[in-house]
């Protein structure tokens, strides 16, 4: 198997600018004075190299000036909250990294969920599309059910097939089953191409739950993947080509699978 290093979440760590140094003018003291400044230094507490200065025994916040030694100290940059995207189409760089059926999924800290829904409503439409998010705020299962179907028509049966990149993480695991007890009459299939978290208790408590409510989990094989990128992915007619191992990490993860819902 491939990409064996795991990353977990998503997390930006803002660049900070070098403190400026600027060199101090040398003064000549007078030697009765040499005693003094000793002294006084002696009183001073030390500080680290690179370490911040601290004022009353606090360290500023970061504020943009120039104090009395010169020294330039950078604010803090705050970055935007992270946003779901909601699409028609995936750019097939995208698909190919983030679906790969890795073991680990390493550098991959977005989920991509690609829907269909069938409401059997009158007019017979079926809604299709696909969510991107980053590990740091609403994940997509969730907002899903805040964007795409946000309500619920007891009348209707629903019919909901997601193809994700990894299964659902312990938290949406929990908030699936939750909505699944309330929409009685929605029925949920999700293909995932990796499982998430699958070796530690909390993720495989959260996909016994999901079978429990009623969630058919199911693996993506290469027809699946072939499948998703017809249907989802911005190919500009190029057929799917399936990657080196597809075939042998499918069975890999659906061995995975059975063991943890059996």
């Amino acid at each position: 198997m491939a990409d064996r290093k795991e990353t977990r979440g998503a997390s930006r760590v803002p660049l900070r600018k070098k403190d400026k140094k600027v060199e101090a003018k040398v003064e000549s003291v007078p030697e009765e004075d040499k005693g003094q400044e000793k002294e006084k230094a002696a009183e001073q507490p030390v500080q680290a190299e690179g370490e911040k200065p601290e004022e009353n025994g606090v360290a500023p916040e970061g504020a943009a000036a120039s104090g009395e030694n010169g020294e330039f100290k950078v604010e803090p940059m705050e970055l935007p909250p992270f946003e779901i995207i909601e699409g028609e189409r995936i750019n097939p760089f995208f698909f190919k990294f983030q679906f790969k059926n890795v073991e680990y999924s390493s550098g991959r800290n977005k989920t991509f969920l690609c829907f269909l829904v069938d409401s059997q409503a009158r007019n017979g439409e079926v809604k299709r599309g696909y969510l991107e998010d980053e590990h740091a705020g609403t994940h997509a299962e969730e907002a899903f059910f805040q964007q795409v179907l946000p309500e619920y028509d007891s009348a209707l049966r629903y019919t909901v097939t997601w193809y994700v990149s990894s299964s659902p993480c312990p938290a949406c695991a929990a908030k699936l089953v939750e909505i699944l007890q309330a929409r009685k009459t929605l029925r949920l299939t999700i293909f995932s191409a990796r499982l998430f978290m699958w070796e530690e208790p909390e993720g495989q408590v959260g996909l016994k739950a999901l079978a429990a409510a009623g969630c058919k989990l199911r693996m993506m094989k290469p027809t699946d993947f072939s499948y998703t990128w017809d249907t989802f992915v911005d190919n500009e007619d190029q057929k799917f080509v399936p990657w080196e191992d597809c075939k042998e990490n499918y069975e890999y993860y659906q061995e995975k699978l059975a063991d943890i819902l059996q």
